[in-house]
């Protein structure tokens, strides 16, 4: 895929500026973003506090999945264009700044910087999307209530503030870690083929909501998703490098989920081949979900420099 953008970038990009628009789909729809987030916090070991793995827990994990998208409604004008960049990031664009900086402000001036040698594109962070920032940043918030959890309870103080904290802030993290698998978040093809098509791929604006909300809500079910999602925890590395090349991957699938489209993998009851994608892509999230949670649960241990003001 970005081989493909290396080459015909030069001659499709005019052609493209009008179609840079802020993606406007809902990643996963309600079933999905539920279902991703009760199956990581269904995966998590026993090592995590308990208060996140009970049923109140996971109820309470599956009821936040969707809650950047309730934050996305035409009565809050501010709150939805704020945030709506941070569910998505075409990968195309993202990548003409070369190594995506770690800090969102140094690749807000890096897209301004590119724009000067890109002038007919429109290179603002509301048009390339921000994910792997509020991502990372979500998760750096989830590892600080995790530590101050660690810390009131090695004091014998009440821990149920912060639990719900906890509680909430990896539910919030979990759509967005949801977003990433879905590889129409990942790209300029959201929802319809642009530019050159040999393929013949659908330039209909529909794609996007037929694959993630409507297959998903008629015909998957959290049983079909279960066995899929990693048996073995994983605490990772480098957080913010891990996470983008979780999204390169998504977007390497971005032809494939629109081949699949083509074949009816998504229509009606689809193929069984776009069933497969559809319950590994879930699975994907759920994995990478309880990975991170994991991971914050782990590092909330290390120990943190003296505050200096």
């Amino acid at each position: 895929m970005m081989k493909r953008w290396g080459v015909l970038r030069g001659v499709v990009a005019v052609a493209l500026v009008p179609l840079m628009t802020v993606q406007a789909g809902f990643g996963w729809g309600l079933e999905g973003h539920m279902m991703i987030n009760r199956l990581a916090g269904a995966a998590l070991p026993v090592e995590v506090p308990e208060f996140l793995r009970s049923p109140a827990g996971l109820n309470a994990l599956a009821y936040y999945g969707p809650e950047p998208d309730r934050w996305r409604s035409s009565t809050e004008p501010e709150l939805n264009a704020a945030q709506a960049p941070e569910h998505f990031i075409d990968l195309e664009w993202a990548d003409l700044v070369g190594d995506l900086p770690r800090k969102r402000y140094d690749y807000v001036r890096a897209l301004a910087y590119a724009q000067k040698t890109h002038p007919e594109l429109a290179l603002t962070p509301e048009k390339v999307g921000l994910q792997p920032y509020v991502t990372t940043e979500v998760w750096e918030r989830l590892k600080v209530a995790m530590r101050e959890y660690r810390g009131l309870q090695a004091k014998g103080e009440d821990t149920k503030p912060v639990e719900c904290e906890i509680v909430f802030l990896a539910g919030w993290l979990g759509h967005y870690v949801a977003d990433g698998s879905m590889p129409l978040h990942t790209t300029i093809e959201y929802n319809g083929w642009v530019g050159e098509n040999p393929n013949g791929y659908t330039t209909e604006h529909r794609i996007h909501g037929e694959f993630e909300s409507v297959y998903v809500k008629a015909h998957v079910k959290a049983g079909d998703v279960a066995p899929l999602v990693s048996a073995k925890p994983v605490v990772l590395g480098d957080v913010f490098a891990e996470y983008v090349g979780y999204l390169r991957h998504s977007h390497t699938l971005v032809e494939q989920t629109y081949a699949l489209e083509k074949a009816g993998g998504f229509a009606g009851a689809g193929t069984a081949e776009g069933k497969a994608f559809v319950d590994e892509r879930l699975a994907a999230g759920a994995t990478e979900l309880r990975d991170m949670i994991y991971t914050a649960w782990v590092r909330s241990a290390d120990p943190v420099p003296a505050y200096r003001p």
